[in-house]
C-alpha cells in the first residue's frame, strides 16, 4: 500500500528533477509565485520506504467555511499507466480530507493526442479551396494516439472524477491544447528549415533591419509589463500586476540561477517584443509575449522565438513549449491567429487529458461549483 507523506523540500526537489513527466509548475519555486495560496509538497511511499511520486498541492481557503480547494498544476507526478489508479488516489484523497479540502482539481501532465503541422495546414487548405469554415482539432484525424490515456480517463470517471469541459478560449486551469515543438536528435539547421519560408524569411529579415535580441536582467521587468499591457489593450487580454511577474522573477531564478529568462528585442533603443521563458526537466516553456504596435515589419516576435528555440537547444532541451492554443481551425475565429504564428515554427499540437475534479465532500463540492457558474 502505498503511503502520502509530506517531503522537506530538498528531498522533493531532487526527485522532481528526475521526473519523467516533471514541469515548473510542480517545483517548490511555483508555490512562492502562488502567493495567495498555501502549499504541501507531498511524496508517494513504497512500502519499502522508497520515494515514487509526487506532488505540488496547492490550498486556496473559501471564504466563511474552514474548508479548502485543492489544485495540483499539471500533475500530480505518478505513474498514470499503472493498472491500478487508485492505489495512487486513496492516500492522497485521505490526506487531502484531513486537511479540510473538499474538492481536488487537477489538470495532469498526460497527453492523448497530437497533430503534425502538416496535417493541420491540409485541413486549413482544404477548408479555404472549398469555402468552409474549418472545424475544431479534436475532429481531425490524430497522427498520434496514445491508447494508454484513453484507458486512463475511463479509470478517473470510474473512480469518481470529473472532468471539466473543454473551452475554446483559456481558464484559469492549464490549457487543454498546447504547441510543442521537437528538438531532441535534431540539428539546429534542421529546426530552421522546418520553420514556414516565411517565418524563414522574417527571422532573417528582422537580423538584416537591426533588430537584436538580449537577455534582460530584473530591472528590465517593468518595461517589460509596460509592453505587456499594451499587446492586453490590443488583443483584449487582464495581465496580472507587475508584482505578479516580480515575484515569479526571484523565486524561480533563487531555485535556479537562469530557470526565468526574459528576453528583448529592441531595435537600437526601442523595445519592440519582449517575452518570459522557463526551463526545467530538458523542457522549455514560453509564458508571457508581449510586443509593440510599432515596427511590426522588423517581425521582432519571430526573431526573440527563434533565439528562445536557439538557446533551448542549447542546452539539450528535448521540448521547446509555445503552450496554449485554442483548438479552433477556423481563420475568422479571432483565437486562430495565435495558433497561426506558433504553426509556423513546424511542431505539433497536442491534446492533454484535460481538468478534473474530484469531490472529496459531494455536497460542498455541488454548492462551490453552483457558486462558481453563477459567478
Amino acid at each position: 500500500m502505498l503511503k502520502v507523506r509530506p517531503v522537506e523540500p530538498q528531498a522533493y526537489f531532487s526527485y522532481v528533477t528526475r521526473a519523467p513527466l516533471g514541469n515548473f509548475m510542480q517545483y517548490p519555486s511555483w508555490a512562492r509565485v502562488k502567493t495567495e495560496w498555501t502549499h504541501d509538497l507531498l511524496g508517494w511511499f513504497s512500502p519499502a520506504g522508497n520515494m515514487v511520486g509526487c506532488a505540488l498541492v496547492l490550498y486556496r481557503k473559501m471564504p466563511v467555511l474552514n474548508q479548502y480547494l485543492a489544485y495540483i498544476p499539471r500533475g500530480p507526478l505518478i505513474d498514470w499507466e499503472a493498472p491500478d489508479l487508485m492505489e495512487w488516489f486513496q492516500p492522497l484523497f485521505a490526506y487531502l480530507k484531513r486537511k479540510g479540502v473538499f474538492t481536488l482539481k487537477m489538470d495532469p501532465p498526460v497527453v492523448q493526442a497530437k497533430w503534425h503541422t502538416s496535417t493541420i495546414k491540409a485541413c486549413l487548405a482544404e477548408a479555404r479551396d472549398k469555402q468552409l469554415k474549418g472545424g475544431e482539432l479534436r475532429l481531425l484525424t490524430t497522427d498520434v494516439s496514445f491508447d494508454t490515456a484513453t484507458s486512463l480517463q475511463i479509470q478517473l470517471q470510474k473512480m469518481g472524477f470529473i472532468k471539466k469541459p473543454g473551452e475554446t478560449g483559456f481558464s484559469a486551469v492549464q490549457p487543454e491544447y498546447v504547441y510543442r515543438l521537437p528538438l531532441e536528435g535534431r540539428s539546429l539547421a534542421e529546426i530552421f528549415n522546418g520553420l514556414h519560408t516565411n517565418w524563414r524569411r522574417n527571422v532573417k529579415k528582422a537580423e538584416r533591419l537591426g533588430v537584436r535580441v538580449r537577455i534582460g536582467a530584473e530591472e528590465d521587468l517593468p518595461a517589460f509589463y509596460g509592453l505587456l499591457k499594451v499587446t492586453a489593450e490590443r488583443d483584449r487580454f487582464k495581465v496580472r500586476n507587475l508584482s505578479y511577474f516580480e515575484t515569479m522573477y526571484r523565486a524561480l531564478n533563487s531555485e535556479e540561477p537562469g530557470r526565468l529568462c526574459l528576453y528583448l528585442a529592441e531595435d537600437e533603443d526601442e523595445l519592440l517584443a519582449a517575452t518570459l521563458a522557463v526551463s526545467a526537466n530538458r523542457h522549455t516553456w514560453y509564458l508571457y509575449g508581449a510586443s509593440s504596435s510599432n515596427k511590426r515589419e522588423k517581425a521582432p516576435n519571430h526573431a526573440v522565438q527563434w533565439q528562445m528555440i536557439r538557446d533551448a537547444h542549447r542546452r539539450g532541451d528535448k521540448i521547446y513549449d509555445f503552450r496554449g492554443i485554442s483548438p479552433t481551425l477556423d481563420e475568422s475565429d479571432h483565437l486562430f491567429g495565435l495558433l497561426k504564428f506558433k504553426l509556423g515554427f513546424g511542431g505539433e499540437a497536442c491534446e492533454m487529458i484535460g481538468a478534473w475534479d474530484y469531490p472529496i465532500k459531494p455536497l460542498l463540492h455541488r454548492a462551490f461549483d453552483l457558486y462558481m457558474k453563477r459567478r
